[in-house]
């Protein structure tokens, strides 16, 4: 892997802070955010990551995360609907530079509980769930990730994300069904389609109008038509909309049918206590995996935009606020490609991008084959 270009900073020592925080700067301006929004927000980034913000770029990552594929504890998305503009998102993991996951948590928790003390909204579905997600000894590859939707005004919408594995991976579907159960969702486990395991459960906290509890599912070597089949709403999108966007995002072709490599992931989220159904579903694809390089990603993701119609050329601007390299010099800067429907709202499309703080993945060299002499 080479070193991600960094650029100047003020300060003259590149940071962790100072790079991400620009990245945020210049992607709010492409999402249509006022220069007082970005300010408020790249302040709101550097809070959530604590003390690793002041870390320079020289040094390695404060924690070995796999929020993303260089360990950078930050990623951004732009969610895309048609006749609007794109939705700007951040991903953080606030205890990044805890020395242990329990430490990891606990660091997590009070950031969240600062964001709760900031604007004005309870924590208690998270209370009600600590046990599960955040033990005294927690266990698998994460303990809290925080999601801000960035809207106009300087006040976000809050996630976090959880991972079912704290207790053990094989007591995941466990801490599933009683996390859904404890929130009153008493029948939405068995709702679920069969899948690998449970990587997340996210909450929604705060000011939104439909609060959702959402779990992801984790399929090894999905096939189109299996994707096709895995959304459970009632009124949800058609198998033929589903393995169309999958053919498109994953680019595979005959002599590869399934995704053998980084799994699929289906995302289930549950409004009403209700029902027992699911009122949205999302299907994500680690397009990173199955291109050669960042341009095949991004012409896979201008046709999945297209075929929704919505405007592409945002993200071509997107990628040139994140970094300076050509998108065929490196494959990772989009991550995922996620096609989501909700109740009662046109679907969504969202582009997944890595910051690169620390690493470019290299793009796939094809070797071309030569032709053995005939003696």
């Amino acid at each position: 892997m080479t070193a991600a270009p960094t650029g100047p900073d003020p300060r003259g020592t590149p940071t962790l802070g100072s790079l991400t925080g620009g990245q945020l700067r210049r992607l709010g301006a492409v999402a249509g955010l006022s220069r007082a929004d970005v300010d408020t927000y790249a302040g709101v980034l550097t809070d959530a990551l604590g003390p690793v913000a002041e870390r320079p770029l020289s040094l390695a990552p404060p924690t070995r995360t796999f929020l993303s594929d260089d360990h950078t504890p930050v990623e951004f998305s732009l969610s895309f609907q048609p006749d609007a503009k794109p939705s700007l998102r951040l991903l953080v993991e606030p205890g990044c530079g805890a020395d242990s996951l329990v430490r990891n948590g606990r660091k997590g928790l009070e950031a969240i509980r600062a964001m709760a003390r900031r604007w004005g909204f309870a924590t208690d579905v998270l209370d009600e769930l600590r046990d599960l997600f955040l033990p005294p000894v927690p266990r698998g590859p994460l303990a809290l990730w925080c999601a801000l939707e960035l809207r106009p005004g300087g006040v976000p919408k809050v996630k976090v994300y959880l991972n079912p594995a704290a207790g053990g991976e094989e007591r995941s579907a466990t801490t599933v069904r009683e996390a859904l159960h404890r929130l009153g969702h008493r029948q939405a486990f068995d709702s679920l389609p069969q899948g690998s395991g449970y990587p997340f459960l996210a909450l929604d906290l705060g000011d939104w109008a439909q609060p959702r509890v959402k779990v992801y599912v984790r399929h090894d070597n999905l096939t189109a038509g299996q994707a096709g089949r895995l959304s459970r709403m009632d009124a949800g999108p058609g198998p033929a909309a589903v393995e169309g966007f999958f053919r498109t995002a994953a680019g595979l072709g005959p002599d590869a049918r399934v995704l053998g490599r980084r799994p699929g992931l289906s995302c289930h989220s549950f409004t009403d206590t209700g029902t027992v159904r699911p009122s949205g579903f999302t299907l994500h694809i680690p397009v990173r995996d199955y291109v050669r390089h960042d341009g095949e990603a991004l012409a896979r993701a201008s046709r999945v935009l297209g075929h929704h119609g919505m405007d592409a050329s945002v993200l071509d601007r997107a990628l040139a606020a994140l970094t300076e390299r050509r998108p065929e010099d490196g494959r990772g800067l989009i991550a995922y490609l996620a096609l989501a429907h909700q109740r009662d709202q046109p679907p969504r499309v969202t582009a997944y991008l890595s910051s690169e703080a620390y690493a470019v993945r290299p793009p796939v060299v094809e070797t071309v084959r030569r032709p053995v002499p005939v003696s």
